[in-house]
């Protein structure tokens, strides 16, 4: 079977190159005759390959020599409680609430401390980002935390909200190195690995070196505590050795790719092609305000639920797969990360309008 167009918002598609190399590296890795999979992750070849990793990241995000990386797992649920055990010092944070992923960190957060909702898109099924310029940002607040990309729902930050002064925690899984970012208006930055980096697993963290001097809630369990982490290299304990390869791996296909800047361009003439369909068409409509849309997921509607089933069904029969929306949201969404080609695009949006013309009544 040749390979289908794979629109999942997570795990989600890799480059090909990527999977090619790993797949020729699978049962020696350069001369060590066994596999990244069955290495000690005390090894010298491994220390190589996270020590790489973490220099192409850098390099592609240009971090700045005050800020650490890490490679953890638990996935980007476990920072939900990390967070607050870690940098509530004052007993009190403001979390902006723009889907499920931010609702379930504020929630999780409220175990902690006091956690204050200060701005909300719930009242319209979180479809839009709320005016974030003069927010009640609490005086004692420790920080304010956002997820700057909405997976579920189509969403995404486009100007950073004013935290007057407090600082910035974001979740950028599924944007994470899609576009260029500013690493020093954030004191940390984390991301699942498994929507738009590499295999579920990993969870990247990018951290100001004055956070990991705070004094965190006794209570925090060691796996989670950055300092532990950071002071050990990400080797406190057995990393996720084979994701943080296949990571590597897709930092160093980056590079090749021309960049960020490179891959922020293309990732929105992608868009574009999407968004111009879906803004012409009569039967598929967006649902996202369109100055908050996201260049990475984008769902859409037909308005009649028997017809959606119908289109997903028949999309996944013609190699267009995993297009279901959330169950929260219903109808359809293509996660057009950095490794959906163009032509994957295109090709979507010509068995759109094909599916309208036989379906428009």
């Amino acid at each position: 079977m040749s390979r289908v167009y794979n629109f999942s918002a997570g795990p989600a598609v890799l480059p090909e190159e990527v999977l090619e190399q790993a797949a020729a590296e699978m049962m020696d890795y350069r001369g060590t005759g066994m596999s990244v999979m069955e290495m000690s992750h005390r090894s010298s070849a491994f220390q190589e390959i996270i020590d790489t990793a973490e220099a192409d990241l850098r390099e592609l995000m240009r971090i700045p020599e005050n800020y650490k990386v890490l490679f953890l797992q638990g996935g980007a649920s476990a920072q939900f409680s990390a967070i607050p055990l870690n940098f509530m010092t004052t007993g009190k944070a403001d979390y902006i609430i723009t889907g499920q992923w931010a609702k379930k960190a504020w929630t999780e957060a409220q175990k902690y401390g006091e956690a204050n909702a200060v701005a909300s898109s719930a009242d319209e099924t979180f479809t839009y980002i709320p005016d974030c310029s003069d927010l009640p940002i609490s005086e004692d607040s420790s920080y304010v935390y956002i997820c700057q990309n909405n997976t579920i729902y189509g969403t995404a930050y486009h100007e950073l909200p004013n935290t007057k002064g407090k600082d910035l925690i974001a979740d950028q899984s599924s944007m994470f190195l899609s576009q260029p970012v500013d690493v020093s208006k954030y004191a940390m930055i984390y991301a699942g690995a498994q929507k738009n980096v590499g295999p579920a697993g990993v969870v990247i963290a990018i951290i100001r070196d004055d956070m990991l001097e705070k004094e965190v809630n006794p209570l925090t369990p060691v796996m989670m505590n950055y300092k532990t982490q950071a002071d050990a290299g990400s080797l406190y304990n057995t990393p996720p050795c084979y994701g943080i390869y296949i990571c590597g791996l897709v930092f160093q296909w980056l590079k090749r790719q021309g960049g960020l800047n490179a891959m922020e361009i293309y990732n929105e003439e992608k868009a574009k092609v999407l968004y111009d369909f879906l803004d012409a068409s009569e039967m598929f409509k967006g649902t996202v305000r369109k100055e908050d849309r996201s260049i990475m997921n984008v769902p859409f509607v037909t308005g009649d639920d028997d017809l959606n089933k119908k289109f997903i069904a028949e999309a996944t029969a013609a190699g267009f797969v995993n297009l279901k929306g959330h169950r929260t949201v219903g109808g359809m969404r293509a996660s057009i990360y950095n490794a959906m080609p163009m032509k994957g695009v295109e090709e979507l949006v010509g068995f759109m309008g094909e599916f309208e013309k036989r379906n428009l009544k």
